[in-house]
């Protein structure tokens, strides 16, 4: 193990969406930064110049910023540093470790097909030849891999794994055009970065041979090694686009919160004990990457909503009004003065039962309408004479309520049924459906609470001025 202090690092290509998988990566990385007292670095890999854009760029770091995971120093872009990569190949090839291989494609291609029917993987001839014997035309630059024995990779979370050195091919570092090679850049940037841990996921198990090989080559400390378990979809397979949203950026408009991601990733391949629910401290205090386990992790959408109902509930009434406020933006639908802060009002009164924040918002759109509010059919036939004649009586008391506040309006709405001689679900469906219009609303105290007197009376008064 290394004594250097902790530098890990997030190395994504600016390629499309930021994946799921990736955030939990960045998560795992970062925590442990974190509970090391370490440094938690990004890293762009944006070799890939047809397929790199600036916007995709920009989704990396506007994920990272809303999962509240930036680094600490500035981000390094991959393809800039291309010719300190080739300066590192030349230092290779001097050293004797990598050797210019000028087969032409046609000659490759005979050579795989030879070593596919020998079983073997490919070698060329070009690999001992004699420096003064190169000829003056294009070439690749390879890797000079040992052909005996094992290379093994010391892996944190799945132990020793153990590659024979006959089966790595003699790895390309340069290509005939002059440009670096994945595997190459990334030891090369690990290595200049300071990278004590690479923790990134196990489909790069048999890359980590292969950088195994190049840091031996350069005589460079290996970084410790942690490959994480992929994330499965809830019917064990592959996560997938049938399994629903992937992207970090599709969690954020499906009405998760940041903290409910983090909670929930941590989740995925590590844990402490039976703890469902915990907070960033706790989860940088108990974090250690040899608790993470080898077994591939499931997705289960039942657990991350009960995980953000919790965070939901927790959350302070106007930054989730904020949230709203977006959300019915996006909807198309229009946001007037003194709308945010009749939400965060309400907000409290109808969280509990919300498991997103898109459900959140379904759930004021009650305080939000203008009056008179247009009732339903099943509102109006609850409407009788009867009916009436109660509401009236109750509107006179419910006059008499000094504080407006549920405590308050509990007490009243019970002191009337017992004067009035009746239950309250005499009238409390009706009353409900004259202060929400029909749509989903709290208890009854809570929807008047959140209305106010003024508000409340009238959407009374004006269902009781309807003709029957």
């Amino acid at each position: 193990m290394s004594d250097r202090p902790v530098r890990t690092r997030i190395a994504p290509s600016p390629t499309g969406m930021m994946h799921i998988g990736t955030a939990r990566t960045a998560l795992f990385n970062w925590l442990f930064a974190r509970h090391t007292g370490g440094t938690f670095l990004v890293r762009v890999e944006d070799t890939d110049r047809e397929r790199s854009t600036e916007a995709a760029v920009q989704v990396i770091f506007g994920g990272l910023n809303w999962l509240g995971m930036t680094p600490d120093e500035p981000p390094v872009f991959q393809y800039a540093r291309a010719d300190r990569h080739r300066e590192v190949v030349a230092e290779l090839v001097a050293r004797g470790q990598a050797y210019r291989d000028y087969m032409t494609a046609e000659e490759l291609e005979i050579e795989r097909e030879r070593a596919r029917s020998e079983g073997r993987v490919v070698r060329s001839a070009w690999r001992e030849a004699d420096p003064s014997t190169w000829p003056d035309r294009p070439y690749a630059v390879r890797l000079k891999s040992p052909l005996e024995g094992d290379t093994v990779v010391a892996d944190a979370i799945k132990g020793d794994v153990r590659f024979q050195n006959s089966t790595l091919d003699d790895l390309i570092l340069l290509r005939s055009d002059g440009n670096p090679t994945y595997n190459l850049a990334v030891v090369v940037d690990d290595h200049d970065m300071a990278i004590t841990h690479v923790i990134r996921g196990d489909d790069h198990l048999n890359n980590a041979a292969r950088q195994t090989v190049i840091y031996q080559a350069m005589d460079w400390e290996i970084p410790i090694w942690a490959h994480l378990p992929m994330i499965h979809g809830p019917d064990g397979a592959k996560l997938s686009k049938r399994h629903g949203s992937q992207a970090v950026g599709e969690f954020d408009e499906m009405g998760y919160l940041p903290e409910t991601l983090r909670n929930y990733l941590a989740k995925l391949g590590w844990g402490h004990g039976d703890d469902e629910i915990f907070s960033d401290a706790q989860a940088i205090a108990w974090f250690d990457i040899k608790d993470v386990v080898s077994a591939p992790a499931r997705l289960d959408w039942a657990k991350l909503n009960h995980i953000n109902n919790h965070y939901i509930r927790e959350a302070d009434p106007a930054r989730l009004a904020g949230l709203v406020i977006e959300i019915l933006k996006r909807r198309g639908e229009v946001v007037r003065q003194g709308d945010e802060t009749l939400i965060t009002r309400t907000i409290p009164f109808v969280r509990d039962g919300a498991k997103t924040t898109l459900e959140l918002a379904d759930t004021v759109a009650f305080v939000l309408k203008s009056r008179p509010l247009a009732l339903p059919e099943k509102a109006l036939s609850q409407l009788t004479d009867e009916t009436r004649a109660r509401l009236g009586r109750l509107r006179g008391a419910l006059t008499q309520v000094a504080d407006w506040n549920v405590p308050s309006l509990e007490l009243a709405i019970r002191a009337f049924a017992e004067s009035d001689g009746v239950g309250i679900g005499k009238f409390g469906a009706p009353l409900r459906s004259v202060l929400s219009g029909g749509a989903p609303a709290p208890d009854l105290a809570g929807a008047l609470t959140a209305l106010g007197r003024d508000e409340s009376l009238g959407r009374i008064d004006d269902a009781l001025s309807l003709r029957a």
